[in-house]
């Protein structure tokens, strides 16, 4: 058998190739669009990709099965598992086979046995995986957003994030029992999971890359209750908010994502298309957050580019309005790097770039104020708005008294309920998601200061906050 983890740290993403060197035949399980790496890797290890998998309906990044069964001719092995209205609306082509709980399929020597695992969401299958030439034992189990290592997938998405009439307890208590039907593997099974730390779609998942059942059993918190209402209360309690995106890629999944193909290279655009470009496109700033706030095309927004980039993009970039970036290296390889990255998220109108010297050009005026916690604490409550755009389990564990929370994955659509009367100041735990809302807040007229060091520098400084929730 040849296996072959593939990391995005941008995604916090694994998908997974697995091979029999026997027959040459490979599959891949949830891949993202970035399909090259897999099918590179098939070339290396003489393989060729027969058929192509994933777990559920993506909320976190489009789904690259169509678009690698599209560019290898492999079959795409899809959940037949769900209600009719949640369900893949492409499962009628040609090249789909659809599998159910107890269903098992072969690649070369090695067997796959097909687990509904409902929870996380309801049609979400894991892959029991058999290495026949080696053992008739099990080796291990692609679960997806099912068992991570030291969490469980979040219950929740479905409701908060696509809307969807559905219950997150209802969610919680299908993945229960899924956990529950573990029972009857053994303890040396492997748990190979579809996300590592950073991922929004659990609370608290490790950077470990795999685990075993057992030592899950032993140490992840989710196997630890044996009570089912305390098990709802648990997973449901502090999720964090999801980022604005997930609701759009649970739809472009479910329907089927448009094919990418080639993927043209954004254009090097001179400082004298900069007004044409914010008059027709949303710019955004990837320098980091001190040089735009010590400077910066006034329009633009900031998120700087890092591995919290596509979480901000996708709360904050629409995907149907076209884009241009500012770089802090002005090399076609890095716009290509960006733009690549965002079309995992399905933001594919990057259609250039500009050098970080457009900062110096006559719409340069922009600069972001930035607050100290003594400063804002010797000035007057009424004259100016406190925003904090942390998260709601953050806040519940304390906040400032004259504080107003909005997240920042909600702050677009919550704009009209920041007054715009006086002046604003944002703050967050550390300083970088404040940074990026006050660059959207500042695109969009408002009056606004960035507190240095966030609420934790707040509370370093011994300075008042309450706690209780909102």
């Amino acid at each position: 058998m040849i296996f072959t983890r593939f990391y995005d740290s941008l995604l916090a993403q694994a998908s997974y190739l697995v091979g029999c060197g026997a027959t040459g035949e490979a599959i891949v399980i949830d891949p993202s669009r970035a399909v090259d790496q897999y099918i590179a890797a098939a070339e290396r290890e003489r393989l060729r990709i027969t058929h192509v998998t994933e777990t559920h309906i993506h909320a976190d990044f489009v789904s690259g099965t169509r678009e690698l069964a599209s560019r290898t001719g492999a079959r795409m092995i899809l959940s037949d598992s769900g209600p009719p209205d949640w369900q893949y609306a492409f499962r009628d082509e040609p090249n789909v086979d659809l599998v159910r709980d107890g269903d098992e399929f072969a690649i070369g020597r090695v067997t796959f046995q097909v687990l509904h695992t409902p929870g996380h969401t309801p049609e979400h299958i894991s892959f029991l995986l058999t290495d026949t030439a080696a053992s008739a034992e099990p080796m291990g189990m692609f679960t997806g957003d099912f068992v991570f290592v030291g969490d469980v997938g979040r219950p929740d998405l479905l409701e908060k994030a696509a809307h969807l009439a559905t219950e997150s307890e209802t969610s919680a208590r299908m993945l229960y029992r899924s956990l529950a039907g573990l029972g009857r593997f053994p303890d040396h099974v492997q748990i190979w999971p579809g996300h590592g730390a950073g991922s929004a779609c659990g609370k608290g998942l490790s950077a470990v890359p795999q685990s075993t059942l057992g030592y899950e059993r032993r140490a992840n918190w989710a196997f630890g209750i044996d009570d089912e209402s305390a098990f709802v209360s648990a997973v449901l309690e502090g999720q964090p908010e999801p980022p604005a995106y997930f609701g759009r890629m649970k739809i472009v999944n479910r329907a089927g994502p448009p094919l990418l193909g080639s993927h043209p290279s954004p254009e090097r655009l001179g400082a004298g298309r900069l007004r044409e470009m914010l008059d027709t496109s949303l710019v955004v700033d990837t320098r980091p957050a001190a040089d735009y706030a010590s400077g910066h095309v006034a329009g633009t927004i900031s998120i700087p580019w890092n591995r919290s980039f596509l979480t901000h993009a996708g709360s904050l970039v629409p995907a149907d309005r076209d884009c241009c970036l500012v770089l802090a290296e002005d090399t076609p390889a890095l716009a290509e790097e960006i733009a690549g990255a965002m079309s995992l998220i399905g933001l594919d109108n990057v259609r250039g770039y500009f050098g970080g010297d457009v900062t110096r050009s006559s719409e340069a005026q922009g600069m972001i104020r930035q607050m100290s916690v003594s400063e804002l604490a010797d000035t007057d409550p009424a004259s100016h708005t406190i925003l904090d755009v942390r998260g709601r389990s953050e806040w519940d564990q304390g906040h400032l008294a004259d504080a107003r929370l909005v997240p920042l994955p909600e702050l677009l659509a919550r704009l009209d309920e920041i007054p715009r009367d006086r002046p604003v100041v944002v703050h967050c735990q550390g300083g970088g998601r404040s940074a990026i809302a006050a660059s959207v807040l500042a695109s969009r007229g408002y009056e606004v200061s960035n507190l240095t060091g966030g609420f934790g520098a707040w509370q370093l400084a011994g300075l008042q906050t309450v706690g209780g929730r909102r």
